[in-house]
């Protein structure tokens, strides 16, 4: 079966048939799985996803170079400018910190390095967002397609039957045009990939008791307005899909400092169906696999069709919850706290995915923000912190008010004592002492905890975000005389020049 034929056959009726019958029939076992504790593992794990993008000699977006994508550990993402970097899952322990971080300072120098040496022009960006357009132009680039047949395929997406399957059926769903409902612009795709503009870090944090899932879960869910507050890297589209702006510095004080959430949750979003936002609480651990049951079927794909021979009981569930995109997502995963072998036959452990989080201008600010979020929410835990209290609607309102206003958004907290509270300086003076707990808790010493999250904690003391720093620089730009395209380009540049020397960026 040709890429083509196979999209369209995810759209029969009798292939959405299957694809719902073997998801509900791997959803029951793994529901008996987690009641029987196969999925009870032997200790905390921690991965990490890093998103970056590629761009040619003047910054502009390009191909991510075909070769690069041969080495371990490098998957590719939806758009052909991006890649994304798997670290190997570790134990949460001193020695498997300290490999995750080496592994992932190599991994980054080792991609850029082979980059430069296939093609000279190649350059290797760890940020939230692109901003200089390719040559053709943005809407050239995101919009352009081949259409035959009823099925349409993006030119610029990654050559993925699954990714075109998923594309056509959103934009089927969103009447054949996918909007982007952002300040500043009009702009409308015939396909999804408007959101490979989007890049991101997912820290993993691998729970070994399944009856306390539910309250890391519920935990990470309050972290979600602080933690993106401290993390914003994406306030700006590239210039040229800006086409109603009258005033440059109202856009400047219109448009969120994390741009990516509603660029995401927008295009995803406008097929009617809620495939990003934030998760409600759950009650149990199988709540996890009862939601994405739930969720909208879009783009179902059968393992049939896979040129592979792995043996996978859940491939049709692990397809399913790969398009449930909350921004806290519970994961079915193998044990990474031992070694391989070790579980039952179809057992495994449960992790938590936080995924609201932009790439990092640093390899040092991404895995300070790694063991921020994954120390609090074990210090959170192990404190029996009463953060959970807080109520569900504003947990939410914060995470939504740090992604429009950053650090100066207005958060919500319970304090240890079981006080509410909007205070900062009370917020974050806890919060940067549970992340350092948790820590502890897996065996780092008082030191040590603190140097692991040290450039985070930097932001805080100076009062600066790479968003914040971004738009600064574009409003000294607009000062200056430049447009809004140069203000941006030139800030971009800037912001390239900087991450390239490695240093965090409350150095810079």
């Amino acid at each position: 079966m040709d890429d083509r034929a196979m999209v369209r056959q995810a759209f029969a009726v009798d292939t959405r048939e299957t694809f719902d019958r073997r998801v509900d029939e791997q959803a029951a076992a793994l529901r008996r799985a987690i009641r029987d504790g196969d999925f009870d593992g032997d200790g905390f794990a921690v991965g990490l996803e890093v998103e970056c993008y590629a761009v040619d000699d003047d910054g502009k977006l390009t191909t991510v170079p075909e070769p690069l994508f041969e080495a371990s550990g490098r998957t590719r993402e939806i758009g052909r400018h991006n890649v994304e970097l798997n670290s190997t899952p570790r134990p949460f322990d001193p020695e498997g910190i300290a490999t995750q971080a080496s592994e992932l300072r190599e991994a980054v120098a080792d991609l850029r390095d082979d980059a430069a040496a296939v093609d000279a022009d190649a350059r290797i960006i760890t940020d939230g967002m692109w901003t200089i357009p390719p040559s053709e132009g943005s809407r050239a680039y995101l919009g352009a397609i081949t259409e035959a047949d009823g099925i349409i395929v993006a030119d610029n997406m990654q050559p993925k039957p699954r990714y075109h399957a998923i594309d056509n059926a959103l934009v089927d769903h969103a009447g054949g045009t996918i909007p982007l409902p952002v300040p500043g612009t009009d702009a409308s795709f015939p396909t999804i990939l408007v959101e490979s503009l989007t890049t991101s870090i997912q820290p993993h944090l691998q729970i070994p008791d399944v009856a306390a899932f539910p309250t890391y879960f519920n935990a990470a869910i309050r972290t979600l307005g602080p933690v993106v507050a401290l993390s914003t890297n994406s306030p700006f589209l590239p210039a040229d899909l800006y086409t109603t702006v009258d005033d440059p510095a109202e856009l400047d004080a219109a448009t969120p400092h994390e741009l990516r959430v509603p660029v995401f949750e927008g295009t995803v979003n406008s097929a009617g169906y809620q495939k990003a936002g934030c998760p409600a609480d759950i009650d149990a651990p199988t709540d996890i696999i009862d939601r994405v049951v739930d969720d909208w079927t879009c783009g179902p794909f059968l393992h049939d069709w896979e040129q592979t021979t792995r043996d996978d009981p859940y491939w049709e569930f692990r397809h399913k919850y790969g398009t449930y995109w909350r921004w806290v997502r519970g994961i079915v995963g193998d044990d990474a706290s031992t070694d391989a072998g070790e579980k039952p036959v179809g057992g495994g452990t449960l992790r938590i995915e936080y995924r609201p989080l932009p790439t990092q201008p640093t390899v040092e600010d991404t895995l300070a923000l790694h063991w921020l979020v994954v120390g609090l929410l074990r210090g959170l835990v192990a404190a029996d912190h009463p953060l959970t209290e807080l109520a569900w609607v504003d947990a939410r309102e914060s995470f939504y008010n740090a992604v429009e206003d950053g650090l100066d958004a207005e958060l919500h907290w319970v304090t240890a004592d079981g006080e509410s509270t909007t205070d900062h300086d009370v917020i974050y003076e806890e919060l940067f002492s549970l992340a350092e707990r948790g820590l502890r808790e897996q065996g780092l010493s008082a030191a040590d905890a603190a140097d692991c999250i040290a450039p985070i904690r930097a932001r805080w003391e100076r009062g600066l975000t790479p968003s914040q720093w971004k738009k600064a620089r574009v409003r000294e730009a607009l000062a200056d005389g430049d447009s809004l395209a140069g203000a941006i380009e030139s800030m971009q540049q800037a912001y390239y020049h900087l991450s390239q020397r490695g240093e965090p960026f409350a150095e810079w």
